[in-house]
């Protein structure tokens, strides 16, 4: 399960004494962590804590999997599955920023208005309407897949030639049958990755893509920043229970009794 926490550090992003907000490895359910100073970023102009607890986890991994490497271009269409989660809401508002067309699967009414008003181009409830269907005439570039398992055969065929499929989690299966002939005659590229165990010097270096690239987009007003509940320490559990209801749209945080936030 993926967290964001607000840490301290210094590196030429950040002086000492600075707000900022960092990709921890674990161990962040604290009122103090520690963390590399090569993984921490101001916190954005306009943020606040709670705000900012929120970035880290989901811009690191959309910013490295959409953009680098699904290598999504202005004009071209992104179909981003679950699209009212934390990850999905930035992928959506990152996207658009950066002169894509964006369509998203979501599992309500409420969630597909939320990310309308987010910017995404097309809704699609799963529940009530087959996303594979629903884009087999027009097709898409690009996907963000979370889901794993039946999906993939149906992200295969609505995928343009040249497409890329980008896996950060398979919450309906790891294991698929793949066609090699639709791959090969598509010529689809399928990748994903993990933020969790890579290395300092890695995450160092895209920390500092991010400033370069993203924080003037969260900080020119175009990225809204989704907090959906707030939550004590003491009441993690509950806040676990939320999440694992689905019935969030974005982020869940904890904060101490201070309001100062962790994740």
């Amino acid at each position: 399960m993926p967290y964001s926490y607000l840490a301290v550090g210094r590196r030429r992003l950040c002086a000492s004494g600075d707000r900022v907000c960092a990709l921890l490895t674990g161990g962040g359910y604290a009122e103090y962590a520690a963390v590399d100073a090569g993984q921490c970023l101001p916190i954005p102009d306009g943020f606040s804590d709670v705000e900012a607890a929120g970035l880290p986890e989901t811009v690191f991994t959309v910013w490295h999997n959409v953009f680098q490497r699904g290598r999504l271009q202005a004009g071209e269409t992104l179909l981003v599955h679950g699209g009212s989660s934390g990850i999905g809401i930035t992928a959506i508002q990152l996207a658009k920023a950066f002169g894509a067309r964006v369509v998203t699967t979501v599992g309500s009414k409420a969630k597909a208005q939320a990310c309308l008003e987010l910017g995404a181009d097309r809704v699609i409830q799963y529940k009530t309407e087959d996303f594979e269907v629903a884009l087999a005439a027009d097709g898409v570039d690009m996907i963000l897949d979370m889901v794993g398992g039946d999906y993939f055969d149906k992200n295969l065929n609505v995928l343009r030639p040249d497409g890329r499929l980008v896996y950060i989690n398979a919450m309906q299966g790891n294991l698929v049958n793949l066609n090699i002939m639709k791959l090969m005659l598509k010529r689809i590229t399928i990748t994903g990755s993990t933020l969790r165990a890579r290395d300092v010097a890695f995450k160092t270096m895209l920390a500092a893509d991010l400033y370069k690239n993203v924080w003037p987009v969260l900080e020119s007003g175009k990225f809204k920043p989704v907090v959906f509940a707030t939550f004590p320490f003491s009441a993690a559990a509950e806040a676990h229970e939320l999440m694992e209801s689905s019935a969030h749209i974005g982020k869940i945080i904890l904060v101490n009794e201070w309001g100062n936030a962790s994740i």
